[in-house]
């Protein structure tokens, strides 16, 4: 199955895209990365700018600008950047951007390393996170621990082959992509007739 890219520029996050790379696609994995500041799309560009692959959730928003009411593409969670790439690469860019643009990897507190998130479950995030135009939900762990689900995919409609959790939340049926540690995602509405159970 061919991989989902992430977006390349901050006007388009909502049309994934592949980028170029002379890496090992091999040792690559997806890894959540903090950056201070909300300096999300600055690191964005950089990325971009050296073939880097990388996801942020966008979502349009409403500001005033000039005493009128706009709509505005924007980050969904601040500081917060999905990066696919191998460690030692991003460990030199780390190093690199130090003195000018500190960033880490969100850790794994229990093994006490960066959390991975599988190719799959990335691939299921981006396709909801990466609809701008839909009412996604950004959820936080606490409200998920209140909630099971059963394991489903997706099999019509802008979100079809995503993969995730079936569960009521705020009043709505819906399928929720969690990437542990990190965040979670839930799309809008959708109606049984479009899931079908996955055996785990």
């Amino acid at each position: 199955m061919p991989r989902l890219s992430a977006n390349k520029s901050s006007e388009i996050q909502c049309k994934p895209g592949r980028q170029l790379s002379t890496e090992n696609d091999v040792d690559k994995c997806w890894f959540a990365i903090r950056v201070s500041y909300s300096r999300e799309l600055a690191l964005k560009a950089i990325l971009d700018a050296e073939n880097i692959e990388n996801f942020i959730p966008m979502r349009y928003e409403y500001i005033m600008k000039s005493g009128k009411r706009v709509r505005k593409l924007l980050p969904a969670i601040h500081n917060l950047v999905f990066v696919y790439s191998t460690r030692k690469r991003i460990d030199a860019l780390k190093d690199r951007l130090e003195p000018s643009m500190p960033i880490r990897f969100i850790m794994n507190r229990e093994h006490c390393r960066p959390v991975v998130i599988p190719e799959a479950q990335m691939r299921s995030f981006i396709l909801v996170a990466g609809n701008c135009d839909e009412a996604v939900l950004y959820v936080e762990p606490a409200e998920l621990h209140l909630v099971k689900g059963q394991k489903v995919r997706i099999t019509g409609g802008v979100f079809e082959g995503v993969i995730g959790e079936f569960v009521r939340i705020r009043h709505d049926r819906r399928v929720v992509v969690n990437i542990e540690g990190v965040m979670a995602v839930a799309t809008t509405f959708i109606p049984p007739s479009l899931v079908e159970p996955i055996k785990e």
